[in-house]
């Protein structure tokens, strides 16, 4: 990509420019915010029960007593021996967040449906310390459309990101928000898909302020598992 050289008046106007766009950019991120916040809430009805490793934990247990949870739906499959690139990639950045995130009565955890004995050696290799629960036997991933039949599957369309889409996939990513009411009740709150997970990697935000940005040719498309990297990159 080709940029003019210009001077130094001229670089100050178009950076005033964008200034302005950044200013609006923020106050439309504030109306999202309160607009997400907003939203009314569902009642979880069914019986989610999970693997983790101080025995079966159902959804409400997966909040550890606070009142807020927040599932990142990781992509590995019950065959699976490592997960998603881009999911390993957007988890790299949640470990040192988990005491503000804790102190602030939100529990974060991952769930997949690979069976715990795999998600823990994958979890051990990567070097990371958050919970990770699985669902392997249970239908949370498909009710949250992060899973998909082989019926779905074969149809030639799968539901995701609120939407049917022309893809074959067995599995995808997501983010879900569930809040804990008075008589211990699980309340549904917000999902969110590709795109929208991007705000988890400060990397991105960091990447999208360089003079190049991010080089991808696709979304997260330069992404690999970090201990893929050659040292010199």
């Amino acid at each position: 990509m080709q940029h003019p050289i210009v001077s130094q008046e001229e670089w100050l106007a178009a950076r005033k420019a964008l200034l302005a766009k950044e200013k609006e950019e923020g106050r439309i991120r504030d109306e999202v915010n309160q607009a997400r916040m907003a939203l009314p809430w569902v009642k979880v009805e069914k019986d989610y029960v999970f693997d983790t490793l101080v025995g079966k934990k159902s959804l409400a247990e997966l909040f550890e007593g606070r009142d807020q949870l927040v599932v990142y739906h990781f992509m590995m499959g019950p065959d699976w021996t490592e997960g998603c690139p881009r999911c390993s990639f957007l988890c790299d950045h949640i470990g040192d967040s988990l005491p503000y995130l804790n102190n602030h009565g939100v529990t974060w955890t991952a769930v997949s449906r690979a069976p715990l004995s795999l998600i823990e050696k994958y979890k051990q290799r990567m070097g990371w310390k958050f919970p990770w629960a699985s669902s392997f036997g249970s239908d949370l991933n498909h009710d949250f459309q992060v899973s998909f039949t082989e019926e779905e599957r074969a149809s030639g369309a799968i539901h995701y990101n609120y939407a049917d889409r022309k893809m074959n996939r067995d599995e995808l990513s997501g983010l879900s928000s569930f809040v804990r009411g008075e008589q211990g009740e699980v309340f549904h709150a917000y999902s969110t898909y590709a795109r929208g997970l991007e705000t988890l990697a400060g990397t991105l935000l960091l990447l999208d302020r360089t003079a190049l940005g991010r080089r991808e040719t696709a979304s997260l498309s330069f992404v690999k598992r970090r201990d893929e990297y050659r040292p010199a990159e």
